[in-house]
């Protein structure tokens, strides 16, 4: 049967990569003029595809205004094809709702210029995360279109039906040899009439599912082909006994697939095989030092901004929408593949940093000022100098050790609750600041009576608080007349404890944690593992000769301090590793590489808190590793992705035997190396361990048994690209002549994550909530009229009409909560919740703490589905299964 060519012209264009956004959008502002000057000529020019993300049009119509009307006009006649995405973001690394934002907004900005294509196109993203079909679902997308992640091991065919893990379907089409493979048309007649009957069109349209194939013309950062339609007219002359050849695009192709009802294969969960098409899956920890901001600043957005901006929306303050967009734009340009995956220059590296660094600065400050306009409007009639209001962005009310920065006039006062119970605090730093605060000046009424103390000490305390509302704050005072101050302490002990766990340091700075609850102890956890790393910015890739070298062959430095509140130990080494791959191949070590890990256990906490510090200014070419022996021996791991939990096998034995017979077919090895968003767990019927990592958030079980967790913390690598690496042979994947000595992180480096030993079974431990918890802090703001002046930006006076606490809303079953803003184009307010649970339907009962008018369940756009009954100002909805997440309006 003649097939039909369904001839796409397109660009992929990468924002940045070995160039900056700068250079792109300069070329950008050049090859989309003449992609509208093409379609508006009558050529037989028809359509033309802008990769599918949105910010392009952003780029082009800031700098090129007077083209929006052309835009729209070739938008409206189905010419230039836009959407549905703002950036064309990575899947595995990047959190669910950053996923789900970028969709939304990218479609709200082709509505304003048109339609969008419906399509999950994702041509260049690093494999496929499971919760993708329930995501595209959530916006009414039936299909997806991507290059990476699945192999003709595990699917015959190009078209194939892929269920994610909460058991959403949608019908994939895969460019199995690239977005670029129509893009090199020859003009010689004699190649012309080969190039269809090569590869890789030869494989890949034999196992097309019908007779129509796709056929995407255009590559990387590419200019509009002028001469395609006369290139078309001469291959349908040529392979007429063959091929058809049509423009067509992306939506055309699928329908005409889907009219002729092919009998589809199946395929699960997360798609991340690298037979066909390389992965990078060790590209979680390239630039490790970026993918710590990454976290921090998602964590941020989600955990904390929002939450409190919606707080401060129900009492009546303004939501800053815009603001908050800009924010989140600044994330999606970082969340595009490359960007991401820090597979890039050090020039683009510099502005991915800048980015995160803007979106920090904004949000922070955002949060700030939001905290303090709620602070200084309390009428809390037991106030005196100074006050604390702690939020809490949590779903459940919380309890516990919270640590906060304060400026003080003494050392000894007294804090106190709401009901003016004694709160007990702990001093961990105290730095004098008297002249720096108190001589800024700027005070908007000089004739007001203020408390102006004689000193002022910049602290980091720890204190212990009663109930803080869920969603919400509550106010303490301090008293400077009172004290319920705990003096922190240097012992010369090899053991704490708190209520949850025991730990005993050894001699050579291993701990062993018995958790009080299994009676479980588990021995030398936190050992510090270094090796070599001969890879480059896409993949980690050890030496040919290595050499290992774990801190336990030094001699540390053992500090433990202990109050009532908290307990720490800091172990400190001063190793001696190998300073370069060459060295580390004839056995050498001689540069020094100072690394503390801090461990401390705070007073009611269920989780154990870990820091590691490595002064990385002398070693290049290494990667560092954490490992915790579970002594749990397992052929899965458990980690959460976007929504919900997921298990991946720690050896995939079938791929790594079709790697080691044919190792020539492939363009990756298939390595159990593995990302997460917030925790990894290994466990059995009676107990388990949770690692959290709050940086780096890559992983791999190894040990004989399988047993042991080890985290990477972070690599350095000194060149974009090399060929012929360990897990992945042949061609590079970066450029080979881009050096990137900024890799190397030359530089002091902190990482921190939480390790949760729990009994009972997984689900019973909540793993997924004492995750969210653990990334969710209690924020602090300090109220004393002292401060209000150059270091906190001056304000005038407010009526004080806000109750001394509030909550929005408490989750009372077992359900996690993802999000908490407002809604984009209503006025109330949006949660949405998911089951990380394993395998497990859950019921979840949401309690409203202030008077709701309607409450009603939506898609991802923010559409309704139905309107849901309240009850005693509470939503009540059961048999939420395995990963999946619900979506609620809230007015």
């Amino acid at each position: 049967m003649k097939k039909i060519v369904h001839v796409v012209p397109h660009s992929h264009w990468d924002r940045e990569w070995y160039f900056t956004t700068s250079r792109s959008k300069v070329y950008l502002m050049h090859d989309v003029k003449k992609v509208l000057e093409q379609l508006e000529a009558d050529n037989g020019y028809e359509t033309f595809i802008l990769d599918g993300q949105a910010s392009l049009l952003d780029d082009y119509l800031k700098w090129r205004p007077q083209d929006r009307k052309r835009i729209e006009a070739l938008v409206h006649e189905g010419k230039l094809i836009i959407g549905p995405w703002y950036t064309q973001t990575d899947q595995l690394v990047i959190s669910g709702e950053s996923i789900v934002r970028n969709l939304l907004y990218g479609m709200a900005i082709c509505e304003t210029i048109g339609s969008y294509m419906n399509i999950g196109y994702v041509p260049d993203s690093f494999g496929q995360a499971a919760s993708m079909p329930q995501i595209y679902r959530g916006f009414g997308i039936e299909d997806t279109m991507f290059w990476r992640g699945v192999s003709d091991d595990e699917v015959k065919q190009t078209e194939f039906k892929w269920r994610g893990e909460d058991g959403s379907v949608v019908t994939a089409f895969q460019i199995p040899s690239g977005y670029y493979i129509g893009g090199a048309i020859p003009e010689k007649e004699e190649a012309l009439a080969k190039f269809l009957y090569e590869e890789p069109f030869k494989t890949t349209w034999g196992r097309s599912s019908t007779n129509h194939v796709y056929f995407p013309n255009g590559f990387d950062q590419a200019p509009v082909r002028k001469n395609l339609p006369e290139l078309v007219g001469k291959m349908n002359r040529l392979y007429q006994e063959d091929y058809e050849l049509h423009f067509s695009t992306i939506e055309k192709y699928i329908q005409a697939v889907k009219k002729q009802q092919p009998e589809l294969e199946e395929v699960t969960g997360e798609l991340t095989n690298g037979k066909l098409m390389r992965i990078h899956k060790t590209i979680f920890s390239s630039r490790s030092d970026l993918k710590v901001l990454n976290t921090q600043v998602q964590n941020y957005l989600v955990n904390v901004m929002e939450p409190i901006l919606t707080i401060s929306m129900t009492l009546g303050f303004e939501y800053p929408v815009e603001t908050v967009k800009e924010i989140w734009k600044l994330m999606f340009e970082n969340a595009a593949h490359d960007s991401i995956g820090s597979c890039v220059s050090d020039t683009t590296n510099e502005d991915i940093y800048m980015r995160y660094k803007q979106a920090r600065d904004i949000a922070i400050n955002l949060v700030e000022l939001t905290m303090r306009e709620i602070a200084t409007q309390i009428n809390n009639a037991a106030a005196k100098e100074m006050t604390l209001t702690v939020f809490n962005p949590a779903s459940q009310s919380r309890a516990g050790v919270i640590e906060a920065e304060v400026y003080l006039p003494q050392k000894e006062f007294a804090i106190l609750d709401e009901k003016g119970q004694e709160l007990p605090y702990t001093i961990l730093e105290r730095i004098d600041q008297t002249e720096y605060v108190l001589n800024q000046g700027n005070i908007l009424n000089p004739t007001k009576e203020m408390y102006l103390p004689e000193k002022v000490y910049k602290a980091k305390i720890a204190f212990e608080a009663s109930v803080i509302p869920s969603v919400g704050y509550t106010q303490l005072t301090i008293d400077l007349s009172g004290n319920t101050l705990q003096e922190i302490v240097e012992h010369n002990v090899n053991q704490i404890e708190n209520e949850f766990y025991q730990l005993t340091i050894h001699s050579n700075g291993l701990f062993d944690i018995l958790d009080k609850l299994s009676g479980t102890l588990y021995k030398e956890q936190g050992i510090i593992e270094e090796n070599g790393d001969n890879g480059d910015s896409f993949n980690y890739s050890p030496p040919e000769q290595d050499l290992l070298v774990y801190a336990t062959d030094f001699v540390p430095n053992i500090e433990v301090k202990e109050s009532a509140l908290l307990k720490s130990v800091k172990v400190s080494y001063q190793m001696k590793v190998p300073a370069n791959l060459e060295e580390r191949k004839r056995g050498q070590a001689t540069a020094l590489f100072p690394v503390s890990l801090n461990v401390t256990l705070k007073k009611g906490s269920q989780v154990i808190d870990f820091s590691l510090q490595a002064d990385n200014r002398f070693v290049d070419s290494h990667r560092v590793c954490l490992l915790f022996n579970t002594g749990i021996q397992s052929k899965v791991s458990t980690a959460d992705q976007q929504f919900g939990t997921l298990q991946r096998p720690v050896v995939y034995e079938k791929e790594m035997a079709l790697w080691t017979q044919h190792k020539d077919q492939w363009n990756e090895m298939p390595i159990a190396i593995e990302t997460c968003q917030s925790f990894v767990s290994l466990f059995d019927n009676q107990k388990g361990v949770s690692l959290m990592p709050k940086g780096v958030r890559e992983y791999e079980v190894v040990g004989e048994k399988k047993d042991t967790i080890r985290l990477t913390i972070f690599r350095t690598y000194g060149f974009m690209g090399k060929e012929n690496l360990f897990y992945r042979p042949g061609r590079a994947s970066g450029e080979t002549v881009v050096e990137t000595p900024a890799a190397q992180c030359h530089k002091e480096m902190t990482f921190e994550l939480s390790v949760y030993y729990f009994s009972g079974s997984f689900n019973q431990a909540e793993v997924a909530n004492i995750a969210k918890q653990a990334n969710t802090p209690v924020q602090v703001y300090q109220v004393a009229e002292f401060l209000n002046s150059r270091l906190n930006f001056t304000l005038g006076d407010e009526v004080k009409e806000l109750p001394v606490s509030y909550s929005l809303f408490e989750m009372q079953g077992e359900m996690t909560l993802s999000v908490v803003k407002k809604a984009e184009s209503q006025a109330g307010y949006i949660i949405r919740v998911y089951n990380g649970h394993m395998k497990e339907k859950l019921d979840e009962v949401i309690r409203f703490k202030h008077p709701v008018k309607i409450v009603k369940e939506v898609n991802l756009k923010e559409e309704m589905i139905r309107e849901l009954q309240v009850h005693h100002q509470a939503v009540a909805f059961s048999g939420i299964g395995h990963a999946k997440f619900l979506t609620l309006y809230v007015e």
